[in-house]
């Protein structure tokens, strides 16, 4: 008797021992490995298929087994038990492989999900870049030495004191520079603020 990867028996000769079966593959005959796919493949698709609960997947999953029987049939060691045991454990670590491999795959899909910004996300970066080149339009308008200042004290996280020691001025020279360098601001930023922001979706 012999099982089709439906499961259906069919009449057929004697089968052979597994070691005859397994000496056949190593010696690379086709037909030997035929016979182990008429005998075995009902058993190794429904292990699968109890695994994994896809049919597609369990067919993927048996046809590993028998190109890995094909190409490794001296892996099988008849003192350990019978071809039929062995195949039926192949079939059960490549399904339980295949289980493990998806729930990866579906775990790194929910975090490259998570990993996308928002649409509103985007939005706010897009104006913070939008408002930043608007800042630094209206800087290179400031003369020469308020922009120094403001550079410094700002975007350099210095004191008045620190930015009148590195220019070596007075204080009160520096003070002076940066609130007239303030007043120009707020009056570029002011004129370029109220138009409308650009909408981006």
């Amino acid at each position: 008797m012999a099982a089709d990867v439906g499961g259906t028996e069919v009449e057929g000769p004697e089968p052979q021992p597994d070691r005859v079966l397994v000496a056949r593959l190593v010696a690379g005959e086709p037909e030997g490995l035929a016979e182990a796919y008429r005998r075995y493949a009902g058993l190794v698709f429904g292990l699968s298929r109890r695994v994994l609960n896809d049919e597609a997947l369990a067919e993927d999953v048996t046809q590993e087994v028998f190109v890995f029987l094909w190409q490794h049939p001296d892996r099988f060691d008849p003192g350990r038990g019978s071809l039929r045991n062995w195949l039926g454990l192949l079939a059960h670590h490549r399904s339980v492989d295949r289980v493990r491999a998806e729930s990866r795959r579906v775990t790194r899909d929910a975090r490259s999900a998570v990993d996308q910004p928002l649409p509103s996300e985007i939005d706010d970066c897009l104006n913070a870049t939008w408002l930043s080149d608007r800042v630094r339009h209206a800087l290179d308008q400031l003369a020469p030495e308020q922009r120094e200042a403001i550079e410094l004290a700002y975007f350099g996280d210095r004191t008045y004191r620190q930015v009148a020691i590195e220019l070596g001025l007075p204080e009160g020279t520096v003070k002076s520079r940066m609130r007239g360098a303030l007043r120009r601001l707020d009056t570029l930023l002011r004129a370029d603020l109220s138009e409308e922001a650009p909408a981006w979706s």
